[in-house]
C-alpha cells in the first residue's frame, strides 16, 4: 500500500513546497492549514504549513518524516491559502514569503543550536587553540552551551569558525532544540477548598482563625467578593481588597484552606461596554450611505470621495452596524498605526469588545491572541481594525472591507517580500469571500478615481463638511519674496507668525508640517564645503540635536556631532536645511510661553508613542504640534484652527512620477486638519514657487483639475493607470557586478519583448544608489493594459531563472516589485 505524504509550505524564500512522509494516523488528522515541525537542511527544524495531503512520492529526493504535529486544528483557513496563492502569483514571490509575512512570529517554532560535549573525544587537548580550549574547558563543567554563551566565553561576536574547528576535531557536537514562542497569559485565581463550602464548616474555620486576624480577614474578603458580583477571584484582587501581604495568602494556601488555579486571559482587554449609539447622519451623509448601498447591489467595490471632515467615519459606522446585524466580519484597514489610536476609542464606544486591533506595534503574543479570535470567529473579533498586515488574517465570514485613506502609499509593502499593495489585495480578498469593499478618501488615488469614473467601481461623493463648516482658507506665501524683503524669522514668514499669534490669542491650536525629521539634513564646512557622509549609504548624515548626533536615516549609523571639519579641520561648520527638531526649537524661542510638541518617528518609538502625543494634543497640553507626514493623515482635532506648511517645494521636486499627485494629496490632507468643528480654518503654505500649477490647484481645492492634468501626462508618458509597472531591482555589494547584472538582464528583456508593446526602461541607479553597503540598480518594465500581464510575468520569471544560473551574478540579488507605486 502506498505511503501518505504532505506538501509543506516553509517560511523561506524558495519557490516550491517540500514533501514529507506521514504515518496513516497523521494523514487522517492533517488537513491544509495545520502547522507541523519539519526537518530541513542540516539539523534545522522549521515550522511548516500543510498545503496538501496525498499519496504521490517525490521523485527527486527521499521524503523525510515530519518531526511533530503542532496543532489540534488548522490555524490557516482554505480561503486564506487561496488568497496567499494569489498574492504569491501576482506579486511574483514565493508562497513561503507570504506565509512568513502573514503568520504571527510567535506561531513559528524557533530552533536554537546547542553546543554539546562529545564524550568520545580522546584527542590531545594541548593542540587546541586558546579560544577552542576555553570552550572545551567550559563544557567540562556544563555539558550543554547555547551559541550566545559560547560567544560571551570567547568574547567574540562571530563564533562559527571556532565551532567548525571544534566539530572537525571531534571535540563537540551540535544539535537543535525546538521551542514554542507563544506563551499564553495565565492569571492565578483562588477559592475556598470544597470542605469549607457549607455554612457550618465556614463558621468553624473562622473560629479556628480567631487569633490569626489577617488570615481571617482574607477569608471574609474572599467570601464577600464571591457573594457579590465576582464569579471568580484573582489572587491579586484578593490581596488588594483585603489589604494584606502575599505571605498571608500563602499561609492559607499552605494550610489547605485556600486552593489556587490558573485561567488563560487575553493580553489586550477591553473592560467597558458600548457607551454610545451611532450618531444621526446629516442629509449629505444619509444620501451617501444610500448611494453606497445602491452601488453595492451591482458592484463589489465603491469609492467614497468625501472632502476632509465630511464625516466619512460615521458613514462607515452605519455600514459596519448593518454587516454585524448580518453576522458578518468587518475588516477596517488604515495606512498608519497613528490613525488607529483615535479610531479604536471611537469604534469601541459603538461596538465595545467586538473590535479587535492588529498591527506591528503589538507584541508577538498579543498578535497570536487576535489571530485566534478571528480564526474562531468569536465575539471579540467581529470588527478587525489594523494596518496593511491585517488583510492577511484568517477571516471565515468576511462581509465588508473598508480601506480608509486608500490613496496612501503606506499601503504598499516595499521590503521584504511579499511586496503587495494592501488596497488591491483587499479588493481580491473581498471577491474571494463575496464581501463588499469600500474605498474612502478625500483625495483618492488617480487609479481608484479613474476606475470609478470609467464604471469599474461605484462612485459616491460628499462635497460638504460636517455641520456645514466651510473648507479651510488656503493661502500661499512666497518665501523667496519674504527673504528678499527680510521678513523671515528663522524659517517662519511674518505672515505665518501673525496667524500663529492670532490663533493662540483665540485659544486655538496649531499644526505645523515639515516633511523631514531631525534638526538639519546637512552639516557643511564653510571653508572646504565638505559634509559628513554615511560610510554605508550614499547620503549625508542628518544632525539630531536632542542626542547631539549625526545620524543616517537609512541604516542607523551615527557619530557624535562634529564641531570641526572632518576633512580640513576648520571650526567653521554650519547646518543646511531644517527638520522638525529645528522648527520646534525656533518655536520655543519665538513663543517661550507656549507649549509645543513634536510628532515624528523619533518621538513615537514606543508601543503607545503615538497615543501619548495625540492624547496630550487632544487634552490641550500642547498648543503647537510640529510633525512629519504623521500629522497629515486622518487625525481629528476639534480645536485646530491653523495649519502651517513650512516648505512645500521639497514635496514637488521628488524624483517620482507621482510627485505632483502626492503633493496635492498631502497638502489637502494636512489642510483638512484645520477648522473641523465650527469656525473656518486657515492654512498657510510657504513656498518658493507660489505660481506652481499643483500648489494653485491645492489652494483652491480643485481636485478634478489636478486629476485631469495628471491623467493627460500619464497617458502621454505611459504610466498607471494606463500602463502597469514592474520594477526590477539588482542589489549587491560589488558595484561592477551589479552593473553587469543590470545590463545583462535588460538585454535579455529587450530581446524577449522584441516586437511587443512592452517597454523596458533602464537600467539606472536610483538617487540613493548605495544603502547598507549594497548597490541598487533599477529596471522598469511598462506593460499596457491591453497587453498580456501573465505572459509578461512568465517571460520575466523565465529570464530570472536563466539569470540565477549564471555564477558571476550569484551575489547580486534579483527583486521583482509589481505595481511599484
Amino acid at each position: 500500500m502506498n505511503s501518505w505524504y504532505t506538501d509543506v509550505i516553509l517560511p523561506i524564500p524558495l519557490a516550491h513546497t517540500f514533501t514529507y512522509e506521514l504515518t496513516s494516523d497523521q494523514a487522517t488528522l492533517l488537513k491544509p492549514g495545520f502547522r507541523v515541525a519539519v526537518p530541513f537542511g542540516k539539523n534545522k527544524i522549521y515550522t511548516g504549513l500543510v498545503y496538501k495531503v496525498h499519496r504521490k512520492m517525490p521523485v527527486r529526493y527521499e521524503a523525510k518524516p515530519i518531526d511533530q504535529v503542532l496543532d489540534d486544528g488548522p490555524v490557516v483557513t482554505g480561503e486564506q491559502l487561496k488568497h496567499w496563492e494569489w498574492i504569491a502569483d501576482y506579486y511574483m514571490c514565493s508562497l513561503g514569503e507570504v506565509f512568513r509575512a502573514a503568520i504571527p512570529p510567535a506561531l513559528l517554532l524557533e530552533s536554537e543550536t546547542l553546543v554539546v560535549r562529545n564524550d568520545s573525544f580522546d584527542g590531545d587537548e594541548s593542540t587546541l587553540k586558546d579560544e577552542d580550549w576555553l570552550v572545551y574547558e567550559a563544557l567540562q563543567y556544563q555539558s550543554v552551551l547555547k551559541v550566545h554563551e559560547v560567544a560571551s566565553i570567547i568574547d567574540r561576536k562571530h563564533v562559527l569558525p571556532v565551532l567548525k574547528r571544534l566539530i572537525s576535531q571531534g571535540v563537540i557536537k551540535v544539535q537543535e532544540e525546538v521551542f514554542e514562542q507563544y506563551k499564553p497569559k495565565l492569571v492565578r485565581y483562588v477559592k475556598l477548598k470544597e470542605a469549607y463550602n457549607s455554612d457550618e464548616a465556614l463558621q468553624a474555620l473562622l473560629e479556628t482563625l480567631h487569633r490569626a486576624h489577617k488570615q481571617k480577614k482574607v477569608v471574609l474578603t474572599l467570601f464577600q467578593l464571591l457573594a457579590g458580583a465576582e464569579e471568580q477571584v484573582a489572587l491579586k484582587t484578593l490581596e488588594e481588597k483585603s489589604g494584606v501581604s502575599p505571605s498571608v495568602v500563602k499561609s492559607l494556601l499552605d494550610k489547605g484552606i485556600l486552593e489556587d488555579y490558573y485561567l488563560k486571559e487575553d493580553r489586550i482587554g477591553f473592560d467597558g461596554g458600548t457607551t454610545e449609539s451611532s450618531k444621526q447622519l446629516n442629509p449629505y451623509q444619509e444620501q451617501a450611505l444610500e448611494e453606497i448601498k445602491d452601488h453595492f447591489r451591482s458592484k463589489d467595490v465603491v469609492l467614497l470621495h468625501g472632502v476632509t471632515a465630511s464625516g466619512k467615519t460615521e458613514v462607515y459606522v452605519k455600514l459596519i452596524e448593518d454587516a454585524l446585524q448580518r453576522n458578518e466580519q468587518v475588516l477596517y484597514l488604515l495606512p498608519e498605526i497613528a490613525l488607529t489610536t483615535q479610531l479604536i476609542s471611537r469604534l469601541r464606544m459603538y461596538f465595545g469588545e467586538q473590535v479587535a486591533v492588529y498591527h506591528s506595534r503589538y507584541n508577538a503574543n498579543e498578535r497570536v491572541e487576535v489571530w485566534q479570535h478571528i480564526l474562531d470567529a468569536g465575539e471579540k473579533a467581529q470588527v478587525v481594525l489594523g494596518a496593511r498586515s491585517a488583510m492577511l488574517l484568517p477571516f471565515s465570514r468576511l462581509g465588508l472591507i473598508i480601506v480608509d485613506e486608500e490613496h496612501e502609499s503606506s499601503f504598499k509593502q516595499f521590503d521584504p517580500a511579499p511586496r503587495y499593495h494592501a488596497r488591491d489585495a483587499a479588493i481580491v480578498l473581498g471577491m474571494m469571500h463575496g464581501a463588499k469593499v469600500l474605498l474612502g478618501s478625500a483625495t483618492p488615488a488617480l487609479e481608484s478615481y479613474y476606475n470609478a469614473k470609467t464604471g469599474k467601481y461605484g462612485l459616491v461623493e460628499i462635497t460638504r463638511r460636517h455641520g456645514n463648516v466651510l473648507m479651510p482658507d488656503i493661502e500661499l506665501v512666497d518665501i523667496k519674496e519674504k527673504h528678499r524683503k527680510k521678513r523671515m524669522k528663522g524659517h517662519f514668514s511674518d505672515r505665518l507668525l501673525e496667524e500663529i499669534e492670532a490663533c493662540l490669542e483665540e485659544q486655538g491650536q496649531v499644526i505645523l508640517f515639515q516633511n523631514r525629521r531631525g534638526f538639519a539634513p546637512i552639516l557643511e564646512c564653510q571653508t572646504c564645503g565638505h559634509s559628513p557622509q554615511c560610510p554605508n549609504c550614499d547620503v549625508s548624515l542628518t544632525f539630531h540635536r536632542y542626542k547631539n548626533q549625526l545620524r543616517c536615516h537609512y541604516c542607523g549609523y551615527h557619530i557624535a556631532m562634529q564641531h570641526s571639519c572632518m576633512a580640513c579641520g576648520s571650526s567653521e561648520v554650519d547646518t543646511k536645511g531644517f527638520g522638525t527638531e529645528q522648527i520646534e526649537e525656533e518655536l520655543r524661542a519665538l513663543f517661550p510661553q507656549v507649549k509645543t510638541g513634536r510628532m515624528d518617528s523619533d518621538t513615537t518609538r514606543g508601543k503607545h508613542g503615538h497615543e501619548k502625543i495625540i492624547n496630550k494634543f487632544e487634552e490641550r497640553e500642547i498648543d503647537i504640534l510640529v510633525g512629519t507626514q504623521m500629522v497629515t493623515k486622518g487625525l481629528d482635532f476639534a480645536n485646530v484652527r491653523l495649519v502651517g506648511v513650512l516648505q512645500a517645494d521639497s514635496l514637488l521636486n521628488y524624483p517620482d512620477f507621482r510627485a505632483h499627485e502626492r503633493t496635492y494629496q498631502l497638502l489637502q490632507q494636512v489642510a483638512g486638519r484645520a477648522g473641523r468643528s465650527k469656525e473656518r480654518g486657515k492654512v498657510i503654505i510657504q513656498t518658493f514657487d507660489p505660481l506652481h500649477q499643483v500648489l494653485q490647484q491645492a489652494s483652491m481645492n480643485r481636485y478634478e483639475d489636478m486629476v485631469s492634468d495628471q491623467l493627460n501626462e500619464r497617458r502621454q508618458f505611459r504610466y498607471p493607470p494606463f500602463y502597469r509597472l514592474i520594477k526590477i531591482v539588482f542589489r549587491g555589494r560589488d558595484y561592477n557586478r551589479v552593473n553587469e547584472a543590470g545590463e545583462w538582464f535588460s538585454r535579455a528583456l529587450r530581446s524577449g519583448f522584441k516586437g511587443s508593446s512592452v517597454e523596458v526602461l533602464g537600467p539606472e541607479f536610483p538617487p540613493v544608489a548605495r544603502i547598507r553597503n549594497q548597490y541598487h540598480k533599477h529596471l522598469i518594465v511598462k506593460i499596457p493594459l491591453s497587453g498580456n500581464l501573465r505572459a509578461s510575468k512568465t517571460m520575466l520569471k523565465k529570464i530570472g531563472k536563466s539569470y540565477e544560473a549564471i555564477a558571476n551574478f550569484r551575489n547580486v540579488r534579483l527583486i521583482f516589485n509589481v505595481d511599484n507605486y
